[in-house]
């Protein structure tokens, strides 16, 4: 029984509700175009909104990924410029060891053929090829020839030798071009 009552209440209901919504007075035009300027407004504000804040969030996106993209160069900049300035220092550091290393080499050359030199000049005035009054033309030039002297030395010599040949009146002028050359 208490079926019969429950089922009796929904059609009861539902039939209230059904002639209700049946014997409604259709709206008229003005509260149509009334309800649908509003559900327009509605919209536009709905749309409005949504585009505010699709464009806040765009601008605080593109403001962080600014950010993140100039601290990245920042970072790269200054690693850059690190790097450069390690590696600058350590090429001077390394051309000034360089270039002492070679004035250091350049000195000891130079003060060892300044005393070979001098010592070959010695060896000549002892053997008697070379000497105050002149020289053993010949003997000179096989001398300088046989001897362990540079290249560019040996053509020199040989050179103020045979200015020295060609014009004997020279020959103090030129010894001391020759003792110039061992010299320097």
């Amino acid at each position: 029984m208490s079926r019969i009552l429950v089922i009796a209440a929904i059609v009861i209901v539902g039939g209230g509700a059904a002639y209700y919504f049946m014997n409604q007075p259709e709206p008229t035009p003005a509260e149509r175009l009334e309800s649908a300027a509003q559900d327009a407004g509605n919209a536009l504000s709905d749309a409005a909104d949504a585009a505010r804040d699709a464009a806040e969030e765009a601008v605080a996106t593109a403001t962080e990924q600014a950010a993140e993209v100039a601290q990245q160069a920042t970072d790269a900049a200054t690693e850059a410029v690190e790097q450069a300035t390690e590696a600058a220092t350590e090429a001077a550091d390394q051309a000034t060891t360089a270039a002492t290393d070679l004035a250091n080499a350049a000195s000891d050359q130079v003060a060892s053929l300044a005393s070979d030199g001098e010592k070959w000049v010695q060896s000549m005035q002892d053997t008697g090829i070379l000497t105050k009054d002149g020289f053993n033309y010949d003997a000179l030039v096989l001398a300088v020839q046989g001897s362990s002297l540079s290249q560019d030395t040996k053509d020199s010599v040989l050179k103020i030798l045979a200015d020295i040949k060609a014009s004997p009146e020279t020959f103090d002028a030129k010894l001391q071009e020759l003792k110039a050359l061992f010299a320097s």
